[in-house]
């Protein structure tokens, strides 16, 4: 645990998809609320069919998400926090490579999953 999912709308290029990831991690490891780096789990889908509003058929609009799950426990205000550096982060990534023909909402969430989810660890590294 954790688990980062970023979710971008195919109008949407991530240049440097990987970068991206390990800025999102970073972002959370610096944070100083996770016990080791190796617990963050990050990936990217990239979102085929979507809509933004309900006309938008030139795909002028598009969107990035990154949620963030977490097991429960955690204050209102470290999840703020943690979702604030989250979207800086993205910002920070994606700001200057966002072409001017698509206006793009960047977002970020942070839930909570519930307490009966459960891992298995294979191996060891």
């Amino acid at each position: 645990m954790p688990h980062v999912i970023v979710q971008a709308s195919r109008n949407v290029t991530i240049k440097h998809p990987q970068r991206l990831l390990k800025s999102l991690n970073n972002s959370l490891w610096q944070s100083g609320h996770f016990e080791q780096p190796e617990d963050i789990k990050a990936r990217i889908v990239d979102i085929e069919t979507f809509l933004l509003g309900v006309d938008d058929d030139e795909q002028a609009h598009g969107f990035v998400f990154v949620q963030l799950t977490l097991m429960p426990g955690r204050s209102e205000t470290i999840k703020h926090e943690l979702a604030a550096n989250l979207l800086d982060t993205l910002n920070n990534e994606l700001a200057a490579n966002i072409s001017s023909r698509v206006s793009v909402q960047l977002c970020a969430e942070v839930v909570e999953l519930s307490p009966s989810y459960h891992k298995r660890l294979l191996g060891t590294a």
